[in-house]
């Protein structure tokens, strides 16, 4: 196993130390830190591989601290709380979060979360970095969007848009495939991998922030269904 760093934040000493002592049990090397602060000094200049990262966190709390890492970057997150409450599990997961755990929790199933986190994520890589070497076009191009594959480089009207990983996966999957409608699960498996167990909203946040950046890109909503990128006749983004 590839020896990945995985920062733990958590305020709670003890809750820090065991799931630092079953990670590093697995193989992995960990970081203990007890607030969002010093994680963010840790992201600014030795960044982990993953986060486990509590929410209830003095200061800056754990959901801002996700929000702006994952302005960043793709890096994977798994969200640890003592709250069980459906909205802050769906919070977390629009915020960027990759997975949500509630305490207590199991050290062993955090660890087997850890695993498929990191093989989901060589999955997403294996896609984007891959797919010059499965028949897939150096570059695509439709209009004034233009996708250079081979460097994971996205040019909307010309300008360079900055992508996360995820987000290039999820752009290519559709501009390789015009006006053809994905269901958010075919989505989920083309991004993440097919042992992605976490909610389809994940697609959903992905979508958005694809809108964000590409303004009037013309990514649909098939309602009940998925989205789809329509393009009309001549080749040009509806």
């Amino acid at each position: 196993m590839q020896s990945y760093q995985i920062a733990v934040v958590d305020d709670d000493s003890h809750i820090r130390e065991i799931v630092e002592a079953y990670l590093q049990k697995e193989g992995y090397r960990t970081i203990g830190l007890s607030s969002a602060e010093a994680a963010w000094e840790l992201w600014q200049n030795d960044p982990p591989d993953m986060w486990v990262l509590d929410i209830m966190l003095p200061g800056i709390s754990g959901y801002e601290l996700c929000r702006q890492i994952r302005k960043e970057a793709e890096v994977p997150i798994i969200m640890i709380s003592a709250r069980d409450e459906e909205v802050d599990k769906i919070l977390g997961l629009e915020l960027g979060s990759d997975d949500y755990m509630t305490k207590p929790f199991s050290p062993r199933e955090l660890v087997a979360r850890v695993n498929r986190l990191f093989h989901r994520f060589g999955a997403a890589r294996l896609f984007v970095d891959g797919a010059a070497s499965q028949v897939r076009k150096p570059a695509v191009e439709i209009g004034k969007l233009r996708l250079v594959t081979d460097e994971r480089r996205v040019f909307w009207r010309g300008d360079e848009v900055e992508m996360t990983l995820k987000e290039f996966a999820l752009l290519q999957a559709m501009a390789e495939q015009p006006n053809r409608a994905f269901s958010r699960d075919e989505l989920l498996s083309l991004v993440w991998g097919g042992d992605y167990f976490g909610s389809d909203r994940a697609i959903d946040d992905l979508i958005k922030r694809l809108r964000r950046k590409l303004n009037d890109l013309p990514i649909e909503t098939v309602w009940g269904f998925g989205y789809r990128l329509r393009i009309e006749e001549g080749g040009d983004p509806a």
